[in-house]
């Protein structure tokens, strides 16, 4: 998947050839706790029908605006785990937007406590509702325009929206 996927951008072109060079040394890639480098999963969760917004929400451990996502657990496929993560961090009911081929971008970066992650991030819709993150979620969790969302976002989060973008077929 990766092999044939094409960069939106230098970092993501860097963060592709970083997850082909580690992934493979991984003892159990999706298993937070076995290796302080593993396999994430991420949403980038756009309003439909307008998909003139995206809901980001506040990282607790961060402190920063990002999309919904996390680990994997146990068997899930990747569009699996980031629905079930932006279900649980947004409260939103979310739909891939291509079916099991929602995958638009590829970031490597670090993460809380020292880790790595490897995230993949797929592409949602989800109605412009208000959101309502599970118990124990973020609570600050809002709907911003794609150029409030760019403005706010890390190079990583950057690179996520302008594929969404492409993918949609917005103006990047």
């Amino acid at each position: 998947m990766l092999r044939q996927h094409p960069p939106v951008d230098k970092r993501e072109s860097e963060s592709i050839s970083k997850f082909l060079s580690m992934a493979p040394t991984l003892e159990s890639p999706f298993d937070e706790h076995s290796d302080v480098v593993h396999i994430t999963a991420s949403a980038i969760v756009v309003s439909d029908p307008g998909r003139d917004k995206v809901v980001l929400h506040l990282h607790k451990r961060l402190n920063m605006w990002l999309q919904p996502g996390g680990h994997f657990e146990k068997g899930e496929s990747l569009v699996q785990a980031g629905v079930r993560e932006a279900l649980e961090e947004t409260g939103l009911g979310v739909v891939p937007f291509a079916g099991d081929d929602s995958f638009i971008h590829v970031d490597v970066h670090p993460g809380p406590r020292g880790h790595t992650h490897l995230d993949l991030r797929v592409l949602l819709l989800a109605s412009e509702t208000t959101p309502s993150p599970a118990e124990g979620e973020s609570p600050s969790v809002a709907w911003f325009s794609w150029d409030e969302a760019m403005a706010m976002a890390d190079a990583g989060l950057r690179g996520g929206l302008l594929a969404a973008k492409q993918t949609l077929g917005l103006d990047a």
